[in-house]
C-alpha cells in the first residue's frame, strides 16, 4: 500500500534537490533562497540544518563528491565544496561571468563525475545549461533556456533527460560518456497547461521518469515512451522535486515549496514540507557522484 507521510516541516520557501547520501544513510535537501542545506535522518526521524551560507545567498543545487563531501551550486555561477560537519565551504569555481545576476537551479552528476548544472533566467537573459568538467572548467551546453530544471539518466546511461520548465518540456538527449556531449535532442514529453509546471525529476530502476509539478500538487510517473502511468498527490501546490532514498532506494522523497510570503491557506497544508512515499512497486537507483577538481 502506497503511503505518503510528512517527515520534516520547516515551511521552506523553495524546498528542492533532495539527494540521498549512501555513506551517511541520510537525505540532504535545500531551501534555495536563504541558502539552507537540510539533512534528514530516517533512523532517528530528525531533520537538522546542516549548513547555511554566511551571507544568506542562495544554493540552487547540490551533488555528492566521490569522497562524501558536497558540492554547493550557488549564486553567480559559484561552486563550493563543503565537508559535512564543518561550518565553511571552499570555493571551487568563483563564478560564471554571464551568470553574475543569476543563480544555479538544479544540477546532476554524470556517471563519470562531471556535473550538468542549469541556471535561472534574469531580466536581461534566459538561463542556460552548463557542464562542469572534472578539471573545474565550465562549458555552455544549451543557451536560451526558460528555467533549467530537473535532470536524470536512463538506467543504461544512454539517455539524458532535461526539463525546461516554462516551455513545459522534458527533453531527451543521447549522452556520450567519453566527451560528456549531448546530441539528438528530442521531446520526451510536453506537459499539459492544466497539470502544473514540470520541475525537478528523477528516474527509477525501470528507467521511468518521475516529474514534480510546481503549482500542480502532484508527482507524475511516465514510462519510457512518455506515457503517464502513476500520479501521486500532495497537500502542497508547489511540488518541486523528487528523489529515491533508503537502504535499497525503496522510498521516494518529495520536496515542496511555500513560496515567498506564501500562505498555507493558498498553497496547501503541506507547503514547504519534505514528504516520504513508501510502498511503491518500484524503487530507484543511486545517483552518481561528482569528481570535480580532485586530481
Amino acid at each position: 500500500m502506497v503511503r505518503i507521510e510528512r517527515v520534516a516541516d520547516v515551511r521552506a520557501e523553495t524546498g528542492e534537490n533532495p539527494l540521498w547520501h549512501v555513506d551517511e544513510k541520510r537525505l540532504y535537501w535545500l531551501d534555495i533562497p536563504p541558502g539552507k542545506l537540510y539533512r534528514y535522518d530516517p533512523k532517528t526521524d530528525l531533520n537538522e540544518l546542516a549548513y547555511e551560507t554566511p551571507d544568506e545567498s542562495p544554493i540552487g543545487g547540490v551533488t555528492i563528491e566521490a569522497d562524501g563531501a558536497l558540492l554547493l551550486f550557488g549564486a553567480g555561477g559559484r561552486v563550493s565544496r563543503w565537508e559535512p560537519g564543518t561550518t565553511r565551504a571552499s570555493v571551487i569555481v568563483e563564478g560564471i561571468d554571464s551568470e553574475a545576476g543569476s543563480r544555479f537551479n538544479d544540477v546532476i552528476a554524470t556517471p563519470e563525475g562531471r556535473v550538468f548544472c542549469g541556471t535561472m533566467p534574469t531580466e536581461n537573459h534566459l538561463g542556460a545549461l552548463y557542464r562542469l568538467d572534472r578539471d573545474g572548467s565550465v562549458t555552455t551546453v544549451l543557451s536560451e533556456v526558460d528555467i533549467a530544471n530537473g535532470m536524470g539518466f536512463s538506467v543504461d546511461n544512454g539517455t539524458f533527460y532535461f526539463t525546461e520548465s516554462n516551455a513545459r518540456h522534458i527533453y531527451a538527449f543521447d549522452y556520450s560518456p567519453e566527451s560528456g556531449e549531448l546530441s539528438s535532442r528530442r521531446t520526451f514529453l510536453q506537459t499539459p497547461a492544466d497539470n502544473g509546471i514540470p520541475d525537478g525529476m528523477t528516474v527509477d530502476a525501470d528507467s521511468c521518469v518521475w516529474s514534480a509539478r510546481w503549482n500542480g500538487g502532484v508527482a507524475v510517473q511516465y514510462d519510457q515512451n512518455g506515457n503517464p502511468i502513476d500520479n501521486l498527490e500532495f497537500p502542497a501546490r508547489k511540488v518541486s522535486s523528487v528523489a529515491f532514498g533508503g537502504s535499497n532506494f525503496e522510498n521516494l522523497y518529495v520536496t515542496t515549496a511555500l513560496g515567498k510570503a506564501g500562505r498555507r491557506t493558498k498553497e496547501g497544508d503541506g507547503a514547504g514540507a519534505l514528504f516520504r512515499v513508501t510502498g511503491l512497486p518500484i524503487g530507484g537507483v543511486p545517483e552518481y557522484r561528482s569528481r570535480i577538481a580532485t586530481e
